[in-house]
């Protein structure tokens, strides 16, 4: 019976069989690294551009709620709901992934006029906000703000066919350079507009305007001038051929885009209606900025998924392929873990960037643990989907609309 207590309770495996487990687990971590560093050379660039040019919007939007509530608020609707509306409106033109030289001018051609058509929008912003029942000091101030980010509604209209233009013949460095110079810029410039020479609100929406116009020519100037010699053949008639057949093909990935696009910016919209709108707004707008910047890591994630899967399927190796979806979708998990505990540590000074109003910044505390599972969920959900938003095979889901219900019932009883 002694003999059989010392026994241990594990035999210990035979060194063949130890040494043969090593080494699968070395043979593992190397393909591991190997895939990491193959993922990374893709997604690196693109999460930087989609990084900076959001940082446009964040760093407009923290010197602006640094002037007041009511200002924060004010360019919270503006810019969020009315640029994001008319965003959804003019991104369908630019989803053809593959358009190169004719295609370029063609959405070029399309998308400037749905933006010339979309302009009365920002003209009388005021007044549509009047008529849909928002505050009237809100809506005079969202509406002069709308005006000043009509440059930003045209800028988008050139960005977006060419950043696809550059981004299919995987030139991202060119257009992360663009924005990280943009960017640059646009921190010193809204510091001296809006601090130094005091020019407030208008300031620092006219230096945000300014540093997406430097995005598109730094870009423009890259594909005219020279550096895109096989995809770039000039001007050329061709482009104003075809318009309601390109309008078509592109159409059903814009009512996708659309829907999921209004529907963060319906939820700021209707915040506008509860009690104290002004702080509600603010908190939102804060929290959807936050979590809209970190999602740029996994929006980036995704397209490198993309690149890799159809690298690997295309040499045959769907097993190459299903490994690069687990090494991403891993890999964004953790990254999205280490903001959900940045987010649940400092959920008292998350906000301390956008603003220095007490009632404001308590009003984010409050919802810190909402936005941190967000943010969470959101670092696998996009590259799980294995589908960007605007994908025109997948149909719209009535999440959005069912949420909205649910958002109005928990303001109306609350």
């Amino acid at each position: 019976m002694e003999d059989q207590a010392l026994a241990p309770l594990l035999q210990p495996l035979p060194l063949g069989e130890t040494g043969a487990i090593k080494g699968r687990a070395r043979r593992a971590a190397l393909e591991w690294w190997v895939e990491s560093k193959k993922l990374w050379h893709i997604v690196g660039p693109a999460i930087f551009q989609r990084i900076a040019l959001y940082g446009v919007n964040v760093v407009t939007q923290s010197f602006i709620g640094h002037l007041g509530d009511l200002e924060l608020a004010a360019f919270s609707i503006a810019a969020t709901v009315v640029g994001g509306f008319n965003f959804g409106f003019l991104a369908f033109g630019a989803k053809k992934h593959h358009m190169l030289g004719v295609y370029l001018q063609r959405s070029w051609i399309v998308l400037l006029i749905f933006a010339a058509a979309l302009t009365p929008t920002y003209i009388f912003m005021e007044d549509l906000l009047l008529l849909i029942g928002q505050s009237p000091e809100l809506s005079r101030l969202a509406g002069q703000m709308s005006v000043w980010l009509l440059p930003q509604h045209f800028a988008m209209a050139m960005l977006l066919p060419l950043t696809r233009f550059l981004q299919s013949q995987l030139k991202n460095w060119v257009t992360a350079i663009t924005a990280a110079v943009a960017l640059a810029i646009h921190v010193v410039a809204t510091y001296v507009l809006v601090r130094l020479l005091d020019f407030g609100i208008v300031g620092a929406v006219a230096s945000a305007d300014m540093a997406w116009w430097l995005v598109v020519l730094g870009q423009y100037v890259y594909v005219v001038g020279g550096w895109c010699p096989l995809s770039w053949k000039g001007f050329t008639m061709e482009a104003f051929a075809d318009f309601w057949e390109f309008i078509k093909l592109s159409s059903a990935s814009g009512v996708m885009l659309c829907l999921e696009n209004w529907y963060y910016r319906v939820l700021v919209l209707l915040t506008g209606y509860l009690d104290n709108a002004e702080i509600a707004v603010d908190a939102l707008s804060i929290c959807q900025t936050i979590n809209g910047w970190e999602m740029m890591i996994p929006f980036g994630f995704l397209a490198a998924t993309g690149v890799r899967v159809a690298n690997e399927l295309g040499a045959g190796s769907g097993k190459g392929a299903r490994f690069a979806i687990v090494v991403s979708i891993t890999t964004s998990v953790v990254i999205g873990l280490v903001f959900w505990c940045l987010i649940l540590y400092f959920d008292d000074k998350i906000a301390l960037l956008f603003t220095s109003s007490a009632v404001v910044l308590d009003a984010v505390h409050h919802l810190s643990v909402l936005l941190a599972f967000t943010i969470l969920l959101n670092s696998v959900q996009p590259v799980l989907s294995g589908k960007p938003l605007n994908d025109p095979s997948e149909r719209p889901s009535l999440l959005p609309s069912a949420s909205i219900v649910l958002f109005l019932l928990i303001g109306q009883f609350s």
